[in-house]
């Protein structure tokens, strides 16, 4: 069964709803005293018959109110904002243009689909990936062997980048070197971090980095839009590092 994940909305009581209520009492009392006050002036019949029947309809409302609270329900009140109900075929659409995207990219097996809907987003994957508590989605392909980095060790990986719609962004197979950094330094954004973190050299890993563990967005940044990102990771080697100072210089190094 493939793990599916969505985020609820929420919605808010109208003020103006009550302000309603009250002023319809009001006239409702208004129009039974002036009805009560003609017909001791008029004599005809009809007029207090039309009189009577107005009451019992004020009666028969209010009775059927007291009814409805008192059951637990209340009458639907007209409401300012539209709600947007979803539809399962337009989910089915969407799923189904985002394979589509994926396979014009030449995006690899088993890549995972997401189904875009203004900012809400459901990730879709087999049941061969985890979620760690923070919101990263992973998968181990191989686990490797040794002892996971630490803080203040130098990594050194490959790894393979892509978007939603499987393109790829980046690839340090296709530079021809791979990429080091230290961990704990705040070298790459936090989703990449972790997930390289729980790696053991050898390991190869696909992570997928929600918008809250990704890069910062904005015209500054090469990032546009807050997207989940996809990366696959192969972790080759850690390496331990000191601090060593010569005169005024200083720097680390990794061996």
């Amino acid at each position: 069964m493939p793990m599916i994940l969505s985020t609820p909305l929420l919605s808010e009581p109208s003020f103006l709803s009550y302000a309603r209520v009250g002023i319809v009492s009001t006239q409702r009392k208004k129009t039974a005293i002036f009805c009560s006050s003609h017909s001791l002036k008029d004599n005809g019949a009809s007029l207090q018959s039309g009189c009577v029947l107005h009451r019992k309809e004020n009666l028969s409302r209010r009775f059927l109110l007291f009814v409805l609270v008192s059951s637990g329900l209340s009458p639907t009140l007209p409401s300012s904002g539209k709600t947007k109900s979803k539809n399962p075929y337009d989910e089915k659409r969407l799923l189904e243009q985002n394979k589509q995207r994926q396979k014009e990219n030449n995006a690899p097996k088993d890549f995972p689909n997401f189904i875009r809907e203004g900012f809400e987003v459901k990730v879709v994957t087999s049941e061969d990936y985890r979620k760690s508590d923070s919101g990263l989605i992973y998968r181990d392909y191989e686990v490797g062997k040794g002892d996971c980095p630490k803080a203040g060790q130098q990594v050194t990986f490959h790894y393979i980048g892509y978007n939603e719609s499987g393109r790829r962004i980046d690839s340090t197979y296709l530079q021809g070197a791979p990429a080091r950094i230290r961990m704990g330094t705040n070298a790459v954004v936090p989703g990449f971090e972790e997930g390289i973190r729980a790696m053991r050299p050898g390991g190869k890993r696909r992570i997928i980095i929600p918008p809250e563990l990704g890069p910062p967005v904005g015209p500054s940044t090469f990032f546009s839009s807050k997207q989940f990102e996809v990366f696959d990771i192969e972790l080759l080697s850690i390496q331990n590092c000191q601090r060593r100072t010569i005169a005024f210089y200083s720097d680390v190094v990794c061996n």
